[in-house]
């Protein structure tokens, strides 16, 4: 946790999409501190017409390599989602060359009983997750 789902136009090879969500976990273990295995990604490419990211009129340019990050996770302070929107643009233009004009980001923010990583179980109820 948390969960990432990252949205962006068909076009990428399969190792352009490996080390971008390669780069994605590095800001999120570093900027949540989350543990390294803690990693849920889903990657969607979507033929071009049918993800539309525009500027909000902002005036900030996009480019096809675009992407939305819906990032979905227990409550996180202020202070870690800033770092994580920093840290997630330095790694994305360090490793894959997207430019931080081109990161979207939503944070979704739910509690601890709308998990279950497997079993039937909500474990952050349990106790077998903190």
């Amino acid at each position: 946790m948390p969960l990432i789902k990252i949205d962006a136009l068909e076009g990428r090879s399969p190792s352009e999409v490996t080390a971008l969500l390669d780069a994605v976990h590095r800001a999120v273990v570093k900027a949540f501190h989350v543990p390294v295995r803690d990693r849920y990604q889903v990657y969607q490419a979507h033929p071009k017409g049918f993800l539309i990211i525009q500027d909000t009129g902002l005036n900030i340019s996009r480019t096809e390599q675009a992407l939305i990050i819906t990032v979905i996770s227990k409550k996180r302070d202020e202070i870690l989602k800033r770092r994580f929107y920093q840290e997630l643009t330095e790694q994305l233009a360090g490793s894959v060359s997207i430019a931080p004009s081109d990161v979207v980001v939503a944070v979704v923010e739910n509690s601890a009983a709308d998990w279950s990583f497997g079993n039937g179980e909500p474990q952050f109820l349990t106790g077998e997750l903190a």
